[in-house]
C-alpha cells in the first residue's frame, strides 16, 4: 500500500484507557477507501476453550465497520448489524481485518467487513452493517429522550 493513513480510532471508553479494549491496535486506510487492521482477541473474552467469545467477534466487526463513516468525517450510527461466523475465532493470536464501504444512498451506509487469520489469510468472519448518518446533535437529543424517560415521559 502506497499513500495510506494510518489511524486507530478509539471508542470513548477506550479514549480514557488509550487502547482498544477490543484488541484493535492499527488501522490504515488504503488509496481506495479499504481499511485494514491488526488486532487479536485477549484470553479476556474466551468462551470455548482458545475460542473468542461470539459477543466479542461482533462487537469488533461493529467497531470495523463503524470506524468507516469516521475516515470519511461522517457521523454514522449503527442501524443493523449481521455477522456471518465462518470459523472460530481464536484467542491470542494475530489477526486481520478488511472493511470498505459497499454503497452510500442519501444518510443510509452499507459497510462490509472480514476479519482473516494472519498467518494463512484464512476467512474467519464475515460481516456487514447498515450505518445512518446522524447531525452532531445526536447524542444531545439521545441524553434529552433519557432524561425524559427517566421522568416517565414518552416525549421525544
Amino acid at each position: 500500500m502506497t499513500d495510506a493513513t494510518t489511524m486507530l480510532y478509539l471508542c470513548r471508553a477506550c479514549q480514557r484507557l488509550g487502547a482498544c479494549r477490543l484488541g484493535l491496535t492499527e488501522e490504515v486506510l488504503d488509496p481506495e477507501g479499504v481499511m485494514h487492521a491488526k488486532l487479536s482477541c485477549s484470553r479476556d473474552h474466551e468462551a470455548g476453550l482458545n475460542i473468542a467469545h461470539g459477543g466479542w467477534t461482533a462487537a469488533v466487526m461493529d467497531d470495523l465497520l463503524g470506524h468507516l463513516g469516521a475516515t470519511e468525517g461522517v457521523l454514522a450510527v449503527t442501524a443493523s448489524l449481521a455477522v456471518e461466523f465462518l470459523r472460530p475465532v481464536p484467542i491470542e493470536r494475530a489477526l486481520e481485518a478488511r472493511a470498505w464501504v459497499a454503497t452510500v444512498e442519501g444518510g443510509r451506509r452499507l459497510h462490509k467487513a472480514e476479519i482473516r487469520l494472519a498467518a494463512t489469510g484464512a476467512i474467519l468472519v464475515r460481516g456487514e452493517g447498515v450505518f445512518v448518518e446522524r447531525d452532531p446533535a445526536h447524542y444531545e437529543r439521545h441524553r434529552r429522550w433519557l432524561a425524559n424517560q427517566d421522568a416517565g415521559s414518552d416525549t421525544p
